[in-house]
């Protein structure tokens, strides 16, 4: 497989691209996004057979069912990231290995509807937390061991709007390779 297309079949969507301003339109636009993930995500899976939610979205990738998991392993650490930096001054993140979680038993069998429910609280509470942020809370960031580096909340809105997208990008394009 070409690196192109390879690059294509991981980031259906490309990759993050920052905006050069964390503007009130973009933010809100986001959270709205965020917000709206879970009632995206089932209308395209609700429908899917277990073979096909245990369909690899590319070769060496997830299953849908994994990649549906994963969304509510990573955006719960979001959430619990995004607490700590409301409560303490610049915290040191906790790091944890989402490839092994994909990998767990869980993420593997575990039919998806208990995870999508698990969403759509999640991703209301979310959206609620965010949209009551001042703009003092937007600026306010967390260490993340991983990179080394310090991320604002302003820009983990607009990251894990596009986590989401990104994922569900994965499950649309596998669908329409399949002619699911």
């Amino acid at each position: 497989m070409e690196k192109l297309e390879l690059e294509k079949l991981q980031y259906p969507i490309g990759k993050f691209v920052a905006p050069d301003l964390y503007s009130n339109e973009y933010l809100l636009e986001k959270i709205e996004e965020i917000a709206s993930f879970p009632e995206r995500l089932k209308s395209e899976v609700s429908q899917l057979t277990n073979e096909q939610l245990d369909t690899p979205y590319r070769l060496g990738g997830w299953t849908i069912r994994q990649v549906i998991h994963h969304c509510a392993d990573s955006h719960i650490n979001c959430f619990v990231r995004i607490k700590w930096t409301l409560t303490e001054e610049t915290p040191t993140i906790k790091y944890y290995h989402e490839d092994l979680w994909g990998e767990l038993f869980d993420n593997v069998t575990m039919p998806i509807e208990p995870t999508i429910a698990l969403l759509e609280g999640l991703h209301f509470r979310l959206a609620y937390l965010m949209k009551s942020l001042s703009e003092n809370d937007l600026k306010k960031s967390f260490i993340h061991p991983e990179h080394s580096k310090e991320f604002k909340i302003e820009e983990i809105i607009g990251t894990y709007a596009w986590h989401g997208n990104h994922h569900l990008a994965h499950i649309t394009e596998l669908k329409k390779r399949n002619g699911w």
